[in-house]
């Protein structure tokens, strides 16, 4: 049992490797990939109702209290906590961190307008299939 079991691993592996080597290198070491022929209109179309509720997620996250894990308001408390400790190298990683959250809570409001834009668009188009 334990032979046929080694020899038809050893014949699977044999069939990798060579179907590996040839394909493989072919594809690496053939023409570089084709140009772009559109602008992904299609598929970022298709994309939308995901992304609006991604954002959707995340603004209420950063908004929500210093309850919520990925808030503004717990990341300013554990700035406060940090500082009132006497942690000042802790306190400044944190201060970096709340001040990317702070500007990503500012800009997602201006990517969730932009992409209203793109649900309208995709929605005038054909859901981005006239678009060449």
């Amino acid at each position: 049992m334990w032979v046929r079991r080694r020899r038809t691993l050893l014949v699977g592996l044999a069939a990798a490797a060579v179907l590996a080597g040839t394909t493989g290198v072919a594809a690496a070491e053939g023409t570089p990939a084709p140009a772009p022929t559109g602008d992904g209109a299609a598929k970022l179309c298709k994309r939308v109702p995901k992304l609006e509720r991604r954002i959707d997620r995340a603004l209420k996250r950063l908004d929500a209290g210093a309850g919520a894990r990925g808030s503004v308001a717990r990341l300013q408390q554990r700035v406060d906590n940090a500082e009132k400790a006497g942690h000042q190298e802790v306190a400044a990683l944190l201060k970096d961190r709340l001040a990317f959250r702070k500007s990503l809570a500012a800009s997602l409001p201006q990517r969730q307008k932009d992409l209203a834009d793109v649900r309208t668009w995709c929605r005038d188009n054909g859901g981005g299939k006239a678009a060449k």
